[in-house]
């Protein structure tokens, strides 16, 4: 069988599942709150595992909870070719960030049951447990023990802000499996995702051509003052925890601006205590995420506010501890997994660019044991980690069209 550019998934059914899967876990304002090991991702697996069970698809679980459905090739010894994201959210996240990846590998495999095409590699779909790592820090947990980056056992043992740990929550909710993480071999891996950035809208591009992917540090910070009354403790006499973020929180943006046009940094989660409206911090606890997808820079911006974060601290007379809670090197995809992924969009005649993911994803990890490449559509303004996340249908749609073509070309189709 020819590919040609004829050949286009179901996009009202894509949609149409992307809407049922916002329901389980839904937000404040229209997105989601379906963080990993909840009850609510718990749901969201088995409406998953239903759907492709209905498409004739075998399961596997594995020990950290990765979801895998097989739809056999031809060849009994060819290697698999992989497709999917992650089903869990953000506490305030969108309807399409992870889970457009892992329904549209879903929706792949039903358009070639419904065309009846058959290929020579197996083709897997699979959903990565915490791939936002807002729950359990760090991101892209699962995939990382899946490629031998991040020990399992280490891996169960991270506590969420309640305590709770991630090997018991996942035992809770009935998805740990008995099937050996990292045990899987890939022929390749395909990950279509929103952009979860502007270029793509801003340029009225179709689809964005990954790859490469930025390179990440997050760096737990722990300020240590002294909680005093905020009216009557003199100005000079305050160990002032929040105001030593304030300053940080200044540092990173002026390190990332002076690391331009590669580099991002911000602050984003924070605890502060007590957290009182008449108590000065006595001690804050926040997080740093900087990125680039240079190495050099990404560890000199690293260096940099470590330094200066502990002058800080010093000059306040804080306590200070730095944390080591994430990190990934830059990733440069596979140059044959991207050229399919081109072809595809080529094929299909969409518009496009190559680009370079701001993002993490479990792509990134799977990258170092298999052939990989990412797939984007844009999202409107840019937007995600939000529940006022938004896409197109006939941008998920493009994206799935390209995801298809892409997975056809390194599956190869038989019939």
């Amino acid at each position: 069988m020819t590919l040609t550019g004829n050949l286009r998934i179901n996009g009202d059914r894509l949609w149409d599942s992307l809407m049922e899967m916002a329901k389980i876990g839904p937000g404040l304002r229209g997105g989601n709150n379906r963080q990993t090991l909840t009850d609510e991702d718990g749901e969201g697996r088995r409406l998953f595992q239903g759907w492709c069970e209905k498409a004739g698809l075998s399961m596997g679980v594995d020990t950290m909870g990765n979801m895998f459905f097989m739809r056999p090739g031809t060849d009994p010894d060819a290697l698999p070719v992989y497709v999917g994201s992650h089903l869990d959210t953000q506490p305030t996240g969108g309807k399409f960030d992870g889970v457009l990846g892992v329904l549209g590998g879903l929706e792949l495999v039903r358009t070639l049951n419904d065309l009846n095409i058959r290929t020579k590699h197996p083709i897997v779909v699979v959903n990565w447990t915490n791939e936002e790592g807002t729950r359990f820090a760090p991101a892209m947990l699962a995939s990382g023990v899946f490629a031998g980056v991040l020990d399992q056992d280490w891996a169960y043992q991270r506590e969420d802000a309640k305590g709770k740990k991630f090997g018991d929550e996942l035992e809770r909710i009935g998805w740990k499996g008995d099937e050996k993480v990292g045990g899987r071999k890939m022929h390749a891996l395909f990950e279509l995702h929103i952009e979860q950035g502007p270029i793509l809208e801003a340029e009225g591009k179709d689809i964005g051509v990954v790859t490469h992917g930025q390179g990440l540090w997050w760096l737990q910070i722990t300020l240590t003052g002294k909680e005093s009354h905020t009216g009557s403790t003199p100005m000079p006499m305050r160990k002032n925890a929040g105001l030593g973020m304030a300053r940080i929180t200044e540092l990173v943006h002026e390190v990332a601006m002076a690391h331009q046009p590669s580099a991002v940094g911000a602050i984003g989660h924070v605890d502060v205590y007590p957290n009182s409206r008449n108590v000065i911090p006595g001690k804050v606890v926040f997080t740093v995420d900087i990125r680039s997808p240079n190495i050099a820079t990404l560890n000199a911006m690293k260096a940099e506010i470590e330094a200066k974060a502990a002058g800080i601290a010093k000059e306040l007379g804080l306590g200070i501890e730095i944390e080591e809670e994430g990190h990934f090197d830059p990733v440069a995809f596979d140059a044959g997994c991207v050229t399919a992924v081109r072809n595809a969009v080529e094929r299909l005649g969409y518009s496009h660019r190559n680009i370079v993911s701001g993002a993490g994803h479990d792509a990134c990890w799977i990258n170092r044991v298999a052939p990989t490449a990412m797939v984007m559509c844009p999202c409107v303004d840019g937007l995600s980690h939000n529940e006022d996340e938004d896409i197109k249908k006939e941008w998920a749609t493009a994206g799935a069209d390209v995801l298809l073509h892409a997975v056809l070309e390194t599956a190869e189709v038989v019939s």
